[in-house]
């Protein structure tokens, strides 16, 4: 059965060095499948490993916020995770539950979400190689790490976010941009705006539980082991917090 774990709102380096401590405990097998459920507070914007962050993301005008900066262990893309408008998951699971094949495994666990929508009566789809849209229009990115058989995925669900400081935050490569204008695509959506009202934290987070257990099936709510919580503070006060780490690229 997996784990469920519904988190308060952290930081941006103790939300990345509990993910990372989860995966290092499933890996040791002292911890089942898990699905975490969480928000960045204050509101963050996180790269992925490979990126360059000044290529990514403008960094003085997300300090200026009082916002923070962090690199994902995970690929992909830069992300603004709006503490008001943005909830985000992951999920440690061994490749044999959720797949070998990077796209068919995205497909699996993006499932949860199209599901989670299903439930506001929004019609999802999943568009490879690791987005949902709605109405031609993204609502969740998703990214993932592979390590000794374990897959670590994480992945956004935009329910309210302010869409105008995602615009201001992150820097879009050109190369994307010419591919996306190419394929016409047209931008990002959240719930709210595709219900034409505001929907609340709650609503998201209780659709999101119901979403991936039609997925998943049942889930335990539990906490964090004394492995784990050992494990983030390490990796919170060694890596995450770190500018090295931060600025590695």
């Amino acid at each position: 059965m997996w784990r469920l774990i519904v988190d308060g709102p952290r930081n941006a380096a103790w939300n990345m060095a509990l993910d990372e401590a989860i995966l290092e405990a499933r890996i040791q097998g002292v911890v089942p499948n898990t699905l975490r459920i969480y928000v960045f507070s204050p509101s963050a914007v996180s790269i992925g490993y490979f990126q360059k962050i000044k290529e990514s993301v403008v960094f003085k005008r997300i300090r200026d916020y009082g916002y923070d900066i962090v690199r994902r262990p995970t690929g992909g893309g830069s992300v603004f995770h709006d503490e008001f408008g943005e909830i985000t998951y992951s999920v440690i699971a061994d490749e044999k539950t959720v797949g070998f094949d990077l796209v068919e495994s995205y497909q699996y666990i993006c499932r949860g979400l199209i599901e989670t929508l299903k439930i506001f009566g929004i019609e999802a789809n999943f568009k490879p190689i690791n987005d949902v849209i709605v109405n031609g229009r993204k609502i969740s990115g998703n990214a993932q790490l592979r390590r000794k058989g374990i897959v670590l995925q994480h992945g956004t669900l935009m329910y309210n976010t302010r869409l105008e400081l995602l615009r201001a935050f992150l820097r879009v490569p050109k190369v994307k941009q010419e591919i996306k204008s190419a394929a016409r695509s047209t931008g990002v959506t959240t719930i709210s705006r595709e219900l034409g009202r505001v929907v609340s934290l709650r609503e998201v987070l209780n659709a999101l539980i119901m979403g991936f257990e039609k997925t998943f099936g049942e889930m335990d709510g539990e906490s964090y082991t004394p492995l784990e919580i050992e494990l983030a503070f390490r990796l919170f006060r060694d890596k995450y917090s770190s500018e090295k780490w931060l600025f590695k690229r």
